[in-house]
């Protein structure tokens, strides 16, 4: 991600980040409107990369995630580093909403990034998801990810679709939020949600983050998730599975809120 997102990001911000974009704005200028993050700080216009500008809010808002969340623990414990995958690429969509069309119950996931040595929360750092829809499909990568079940498929990106993609700039808490659908399964895979933190121009973190089974089963007798059949490995026989990646899940209005800190080396 870091090869393009460096360079340059295209405008798929939400209405509460960016204001009449024009050109892609450039990670420097991101960071550097989103450190003012504060309640009630005033927004930041920033130069695009065709020499307009567009006006990035502070992030924080009403009803948002916030460190209460999260607990307040003393003790830190560098996160597990799992496997990238098959079907990652840089998206280039900063965007809270990542559902774009895709059916399933909502899930809002809150995110927090820490420094692992000292605790505390790292602001203006780079978290960006991708994860499979309710027929376990990744999008870029339909015609792979598409079959009996699903799963990983050879060759490179098929398509140009985004659907459950998207990055996020963590505030002075070190928190992002996304809204997003509860993920599928695919052939060969526990359900998961695989996740990426970028410190400083570097990626910090490559991981997944895994979901309850009493939670899941719940979810999957509904539709969409119930026309999706014949689930075959599950947490305790997948072989990336780790229990400190477990997702803290409760429910959250219509869909569930999942709950994760991620500790990283930020130097």
């Amino acid at each position: 991600m870091m090869r393009n997102i460096v360079r340059t990001m295209k405008r798929s911000f939400n209405r509460r980040q960016a204001l009449a974009a024009f050109g892609s704005v450039s990670l420097g200028a991101l960071l550097a409107a989103c450190g003012d993050d504060g309640g009630g700080g005033a927004s930041t216009a920033v130069s695009t990369t065709d020499g307009r500008t567009t006006t990035v809010e502070p992030k924080t808002k009403a009803g948002a995630a916030t460190s209460e969340l999260f607990g307040d623990s003393s003790s830190c414990t560098l996160t597990m580093q799992e496997t990238e995958g098959p079907y990652y690429f840089d998206a280039d969509s900063i965007r809270s909403d990542i559902r774009e069309d895709r059916e399933g119950a909502r899930l809002r996931l809150a995110i927090r990034v820490r420094d692992a040595k000292s605790c505390e929360p790292l602001k203006n750092t780079v978290v960006d998801i991708w994860h499979c829809d309710a027929a376990g499909v990744y999008s870029g990568f339909e015609a792979a990810s598409t079959g009996a079940g699903g799963g990983p498929g050879g060759g490179g990106r098929t398509d140009q679709k985004k659907y459950l993609r998207g990055a996020q700039v963590t505030n002075s808490d070190g928190i992002v939020e996304f809204v997003t659908v509860y993920p599928g399964w695919y052939r060969g895979r526990t359900v998961h949600i695989h996740g990426k933190v970028h410190v400083d121009n570097k990626t910090a973190l490559t991981t997944q983050f895994f979901f309850d089974e009493d939670v899941s089963a719940r979810v999957y007798v509904r539709r969409p998730y119930s026309e999706h059949q014949g689930r075959d490995v599950f947490n305790d026989s997948d072989s990336i599975f780790d229990r400190t990646l477990l997702l803290d899940l409760s429910k959250d209005g219509n869909g569930y809120l999942g709950v994760i800190s991620l500790d990283v080396q930020s130097a």
